[in-house]
């Protein structure tokens, strides 16, 4: 898969995991009471979540009232008031990011400064799914250990809403999507020429090994130019020849 690829890909699975953060954060379902009387017209259930707590009857009419006062939930859920939402902004934060740092857009010129960019909104994508992952897995640890103890009356055990499960499916889809944009390493060494083509073959020089200084021997007289030339022997005439009549 190119680079391109995974960029793309690692920007939707974060999407849809971010898109899970917020239902996580926005339904009432993080804890499920289910209340049954000796006539199962009196049945009820009950949803608590981070902003409000539900009542449905077995008729099917179902009442909610916003939570007033942070102070009247579990210790639990007001970390997780707290760390979703932290979750949610530096999950969008890292998601705003993946367009600034993406190779098919032109905000950067370096293709190093767009993959180092790309590698800092993966790892805001993984410490988002370990914000939100840490108030639910305290959750759930919180809701099976009541439900398991003898002290808790029947009537009043609570089970797993399906916010629990939301937010683990939204932790292990930013996970993955932050795994896949921290691979996107920069170029190791710089580019010569066109995209896609590996650079010019380097050729060694074979030069001489050392470099010293010439002998030339010192010449026993100097030179120095006549002023004119003139042969030692003079040169003979050419004979002449008779024209003749060739026959």
């Amino acid at each position: 898969m190119g680079r391109i690829g995974k960029e793309i890909a690692g920007q939707i699975i974060s999407f849809i995991g971010l898109v899970l953060v917020a239902v996580t954060c926005g339904i009432p379902m993080w804890r499920v009471t289910s209340y049954i009387g000796a006539n199962i017209v009196t049945g009820q259930t009950i949803w608590d979540g981070l902003w409000m707590n539900c009542v449905m009857q077995s008729t099917g009419q179902m009442q909610c009232k916003l939570n007033d006062s942070v102070m009247k939930l579990s210790k639990d859920l007001q970390a997780a008031r707290a760390l979703v939402i932290i979750s949610l902004l530096v999950g969008f934060i890292g998601f705003i990011l993946t367009f600034v740092g993406a190779k098919c857009t032109g905000c950067l010129d370096k293709d190093s400064s767009q993959a180092k960019v790309v590698i800092i909104s993966g790892c805001l994508f993984i410490v988002s799914a370990v914000l939100v992952l840490i108030p639910i897995c305290w959750s759930a640890a919180i809701t099976i250990t009541d439900f398991q103890s003898v002290l808790t009356i029947e009537t009043q055990k609570r089970e797993l809403g399906a916010s629990i499960y939301i937010g683990w499916a939204a932790a292990a889809l930013l996970l993955l999507g932050g795994i896949i944009l921290t691979t996107s390493c920069p170029p190791q060494k710089p580019m010569y020429g066109y995209p896609g083509y590996p650079p010019a073959q380097m050729y060694p020089y074979a030069g001489p090994a050392n470099y010293g200084p010439v002998y030339s021997p010192p010449s026993s007289q100097p030179y120095t130019a006549p002023g004119s030339y003139a042969p030692t022997k003079p040169y003979g005439a050419p004979t002449a020849y008779s024209a003749r009549q060739y026959l």
